[in-house]
């Protein structure tokens, strides 16, 4: 829905905006949009977490150059066991499947063989003699190789999914394998419960160390929050990274007392959950799929500027990660963006140039049923058709979600207005927030923007 909010804003504050949007654009005038303070900050933010990231990949690069150095010097201990884990490894990081931009790279089978040889103690009752570095240089060496055939392929690799893996499975290794060789683990806790109990405790501090890992290289990346990029992280625990953190736990008991050869029949089950989520992913897909030509439907139309729905769903996408918003929230949100306008398909006289601001608010409230009504026969969640109803509501009425596709259409619909453009863009939502736009999501999408998160398409 296309809305704007200088005209709702109410009559008490009609001067105020006339004033201010007059001196919108004039170069000695300060107004609320993204002034230098705001961006000089941010720019200060944005060093300090490309610091981190770099000091992260600087320490997983130093590790790892360390490990494979001393182990090629030394030669590998036991190296039936570095090459059984080894192959595990690698064809786990070829048959890991892909992500989107921004998600995961899920690799389980990987990540739990590498868990498994860090924690390993035992082979058929013969005590391990590999330590911490030889655990690293062959987890970084199978991965590499494993890696190979999606390069070839012309995938980049993902340096902070490597630097992580480096980091977690030092750490895990280091918490056991010292103690371990050393005696320690076997004379207080013996071969019992306590010694399961012990490494279900090392997979638990192993997984929080990635999540942290994890939010801090997202929030490098990309400048969000990193509050709700640890949520996020630590939310997903509980799925499949309890399932690899229990299977590479089960793995090393496995192969303590059975030999390498628990290893095939143990991976068989990741091996099942990495073909069913193909699965899913693919009906994942097509459903986007649909969406986004939902979403063009209504440019082909001539209702909407070419563009606008992509740009106002990566907006609100950027906005609500902004706001703390999880992964699926985040999915539901990105959907309604893109079908926010449908409802003008229905309508009999389309809105010339699909602006709905001169029209009355019963008629915004009723394109907006209009669109939830075709939403719904998609087949999309029933979140994603509430979101689109409610968009037209006032904001103290709407839940967040739907509080951000309102605020995000209109300021694309205003920026790309040369006389207003994105300053003026800002300070109209600002003026609108007594009844229109939320005055937090409105702060928030001039974060996003001062960050240069989100472009916007330039007029026309």
């Amino acid at each position: 829905m296309k809305a704007a909010g200088s005209g709702r804003a109410g009559s008490g504050r009609a001067g105020g905006a006339r004033t201010r949007t007059a001196s919108v654009g004039r170069p000695r005038t300060r107004t609320r949009g993204v002034n230098p303070a705001r961006t000089g900050a941010t720019g200060a933010t944005g060093a300090a977490s490309a610091r981190t990231a770099t000091a992260v990949h600087g320490a997983a690069l130093l590790l790892t150059l360390t490990a494979l150095g001393l182990t090629f010097w030394h030669g590998l201990d036991e190296p039936a066991n570095a090459l059984a884990f080894g192959v595990l490894i690698a064809f786990g990081e070829l048959a890991r499947w892909g992500a989107r931009p921004g998600e995961r790279e899920p690799a389980p089978l990987a990540t739990a063989g590498a868990l498994a040889y860090a924690l390993l103690g035992q082979n058929a009752g013969k005590t391990t003699t590999h330590g911490v570095l030889q655990t690293v240089a062959v987890v970084v060496a199978a991965g590499l190789a494993g890696t190979v055939p999606h390069l070839a392929r012309g995938r980049d690799p993902d340096l902070d999914h490597l630097a992580r893996r480096v980091l977690t499975v030092a750490f895990a290794a280091a918490c056991f394998q010292p103690l371990y060789n050393a005696g320690a683990v076997t004379a207080r806790l013996g071969q019992g419960p306590s010694h399961v109990l012990f490494l279900v405790l090392l997979l638990l501090l192993t997984a929080l160390c990635d999540a942290v890992l994890a939010a801090l290289l997202h929030r490098a990346r990309t400048g969000h929050p990193y509050a709700p990029l640890l949520r996020d992280e630590l939310r997903a625990l509980p799925g499949i990274g309890s399932a690899v953190c229990a299977t590479g736990a089960v793995m090393a008991l496995a192969v303590a007392v059975a030999g390498l050869w628990a290893l095939p029949v143990l991976a068989v089950p990741l091996v099942l959950t990495q073909v069913s989520f193909r699965r899913y992913a693919a009906v994942r897909t097509t459903s986007r799929q649909t969406i986004a030509s939902l979403a063009r439907a209504t440019e082909i139309a001539g209702c909407t500027p070419p563009g606008h729905a992509h740009r106002v769903a990566a907006l609100s996408r950027a906005v609500g990660r902004e706001l703390g918003l999880s992964g699926p929230e985040l999915t539901v949100l990105e959907s309604a963006a893109l079908m926010h306008d449908i409802g003008q398909l229905s309508l009999v006289d389309p809105v010339a140039g699909g602006a709905t601001a001169p029209l009355p608010a019963e008629e915004q409230r009723r394109i907006a049923l209009l669109g939830a009504a075709v939403v719904r026969q998609t087949g999309v969640p029933e979140a994603v058709a509430r979101i689109v109803e409610q968009q037209a509501d006032p904001y103290r009425e709407q839940p967040l979600p739907a509080r951000i596709v309102r605020a995000v259409n209109a300021y694309d619909d205003l920026a790309a207005d040369r006389a207003c453009g994105g300053l003026g863009a800002l300070e109209r939502l600002r003026l609108g927030t007594a009844r229109d736009y939320h005055p937090d999501v409105v702060e928030s999408l001039a974060r996003v923007l001062a960050r240069g998160g989100v472009t916007p398409a330039p007029p026309g």
